[in-house]
């Protein structure tokens, strides 16, 4: 047991599979345990490094060993993936997990606090809430529709609906009148659980120091800088704000060979609502510069007269990213005009 120097954990609901080896990567032991038993045993290894992958309940599980004395290590999913041998199996995934390990370039992600968990939670809370708030909508528009009634799309367009309902003009069942009003009712309630979210998520951007600093940047409001300082990995995991913005997905997909380099659309890689938040934020900016009107001399300018907007907009995002990334790691706030 002194010769241990890693475990790879394969975490599942009830049944998890270790895999332990020596530095040289002797195999130590092999075993199964259920969810009740593994903290007990993990308290009596020697304190070692514990490697599991980046999935549900992974976050929990790194801060319980964490405390046990272990250097604990999430590994995406994908990059173990290939270190996995003919048959795919609990036994084979912690020893995939153990050979992904040892690679020195091995990229690693940061286990979560609770209450970072915690505020990711509202944002997605708020997120699945307005999904549901869109397929109602939808809904009521569809059905309204097939009583020659119709409305555009959005929140702000309901009122239209619900006068509909009651205007004379329109001949509608009473079950139809009672089932839209069923309809009208749980948007209601749901607008009125996002507006809650929405001021807990403001509160939360104001009271932290690296968020106001993030909302200084044009296109970054109280909700993308939560996502930022929340979804985002520690700021020192990349060497630059490229990289950050690569790994967001702002930046082109590479499909280059024989030294010839080949750019397609964008990766879409990384977190996908700090992608889409970024994006709706720059052309946000767009939006408000062609109001003000648009200098000729700037960046934004030149993009917009030879450039498709929305392309305009990731590449706006691409800047942003770059910006909150130099924020996060060295401090202090934007001070230049984000379109010179």
């Amino acid at each position: 047991m002194d010769k241990v120097t890693i475990i790879g954990i394969d975490i599942a609901k009830n049944v998890f599979h270790l895999h332990a080896a020596a530095a040289d990567g002797e195999v130590i032991y092999r075993k199964k345990l259920t969810r009740s038993r593994l903290l007990d045993f993990i308290s009596k290894q020697p304190s070692c490094r514990v490697v599991l992958e980046a999935c549900g309940g992974a976050h929990h599980w790194g801060r319980e060993i964490t405390k046990m004395g272990h250097d604990v290590r999430l590994i995406p999913p994908h990059y173990v993936k290939p270190f996995v041998k003919r048959q795919k199996n609990d036994a084979n995934d912690a020893e995939a997990i153990v050979e992904a390990d040892s690679r020195k370039t091995m990229r690693f992600v940061a286990v979560k606090t609770a209450e970072q968990q915690g505020q990711a939670m509202v944002l997605k809370t708020r997120d699945l809430l307005q999904m549901q708030r869109t397929q109602a909508i939808n809904a009521l528009r569809g059905h309204l529709t097939e009583y020659g009634i119709v409305a555009p799309q959005g929140p702000a367009h309901i009122h239209r609906l619900e006068a509909a309902l009651s205007d004379p003009q329109h001949f509608i069942p009473d079950v139809t009148i009672e089932l839209c009003q069923r309809f009208l009712d749980h948007i209601h309630a749901l607008t009125v659980q996002i507006s809650e979210l929405t001021k807990q998520i403001t509160i939360m951007a104001k009271t932290d120091e690296t968020t106001r600093r993030l909302m200084t940047i044009p296109g970054v409001g109280p909700i993308g800088a939560v996502a930022l300082a929340t979804l985002a990995p520690p700021c020192e995991t990349f060497g630059k704000g490229r990289d950050f913005s690569a790994w967001v997905g702002l930046t082109p997909k590479q499909h280059s060979t024989g030294g010839k380099t080949q750019l397609g659309r964008t990766s879409k890689m990384g977190q996908r609502d700090i992608r889409r938040l970024l994006i709706i934020g720059a052309m946000a900016v767009i939006q408000a510069a062609e109001r003000r009107g648009l200098s000729e001399n700037t960046w934004l300018a030149r993009m917009l007269a030879r450039k498709p907007k929305m392309l305009v907009a990731v590449a706006l995002a691409n800047k942003i990213a770059r910006t909150a990334w130099s924020l996060m790691a060295r401090g202090g706030v934007y001070r230049s005009p984000l379109t010179v």
